[in-house]
């Protein structure tokens, strides 16, 4: 039996690969190492996949229908495919506003051609990757699965929502067994150099300012990556149709994540304000009962820990890391 995951180059998918192989699963990986951000840390992120045994690697854009049915045609021809991890996406609040169509391909028409896929073929379990953006912004928290999502402030968050509705309509049709997983502000090593720890951590260490976007008082639920890679396998196992949160369950302001990182890097730092963005909600907290009753999962990572094992993995790899374009 084999797992097929797309996004197996981005973060959290090379997370969940890693967590897989080492289970002793047989991975069919599905990127197509796109440029949303830096390429080079997802290909460093795929050289350590694909240094693995049972570990077969595709190319392909899975909102190209023709060639990412033929690649899933031979391997399940080879073997039978147990489950669909779509991991795949394109990730980011404000580059969707400049390119929303970028967006909607990849992350509702790749997510179609994949529910076809597994639905028309019997696979078991299909995964789907949602976002806590599809809340929008909510002043009650913490934020359950069954609270207004129907108001996104951002073209990324309307395409996640439209996602979650595209699986509804496949199980409501096909019986599949799907989890939808919002997942909260996520970082780890080798995190994505758009969001904002990788950025701290590089603009610290090598003396630039530190750019803050409004009073740095706003908080987001931050939740390790290794934690979220746990969630996403133990949700293998949900029956029926379910929306699951994956949160860090202890929301922290931007200025302490700051401090903090100053602290482990024993430096301060020049922090550079700007305008607060329309797109940025002011908090973001999980309620995260479900994913303990359902998943008998929690976050086993505290911040500062996780924080630790962020900036140790930049100080080891800091002569190329220190050069991975941080984006826009």
């Amino acid at each position: 039996m084999s797992v097929v995951v797309t996004g197996c180059a981005g973060f959290i998918g090379a997370a969940v690969c890693a967590r897989l192989l080492d289970a002793g699963e047989r991975i069919i990986g599905i990127d197509e190492v796109n440029d949303s951000y830096d390429p080079s840390l997802k290909e460093w992120r795929l050289c350590r996949l694909q240094e693995k045994e049972n570990f077969v690697f595709h190319r392909v854009d899975i909102a190209e229908k023709e060639a990412l049915f033929s690649v899933l045609d031979e391997a399940k021809h080879e073997e039978n495919i147990s489950a669909v991890i779509n991991l795949a996406a394109r990730a980011g609040v404000r580059q969707s506003i400049e390119r929303p169509e970028v967006y909607l391909k990849a992350n509702i028409t790749g997510c179609l051609h994949l529910l076809q896929w597994s639905c028309v073929n019997n696979v078991d379990k299909f995964i789907q990757a949602s976002s806590s953006s599809v809340y929008g912004s909510q002043e009650e928290q913490p934020l359950r699965e069954d609270a207004p999502t129907d108001r996104p402030l951002s073209h990324y968050a309307a395409s996640k929502k439209a996602s979650e509705l595209l699986c509804h309509s496949f199980h409501h049709l096909y019986g599949t067994d799907i989890a939808v997983l919002r997942f909260f502000t996520v970082y780890g090593p080798a995190g994505r150099p758009d969001m904002s720890i990788f950025r701290f951590i590089r603009w610290i260490t090598e003396g630039e300012d530190v750019i803050v976007y409004g009073d740095g008082e706003q908080s987001r639920d931050f939740t390790f990556v290794q934690d979220i890679a746990d969630g996403v396998i133990k949700s293998m196992h949900v029956k029926g149709f379910e929306i699951i949160n994956l949160g860090g369950d202890s929301p922290v302001k931007i200025n302490r994540i700051i401090a903090m990182l100053e602290s482990l890097l024993g430096r301060k730092c020049t922090i550079r304000r700007k305008e607060s963005n329309p797109l940025d909600v002011r908090a973001t907290w999980a309620d995260i009962s479900k994913a303990r009753k359902m998943l008998g999962w929690e976050p086993n990572t505290h911040i500062e820990e996780g924080l630790r094992r962020t900036v140790d993995w930049y100080l080891e790899n800091r002569e190329w890391a220190s050069r991975i374009c941080l984006g826009d």
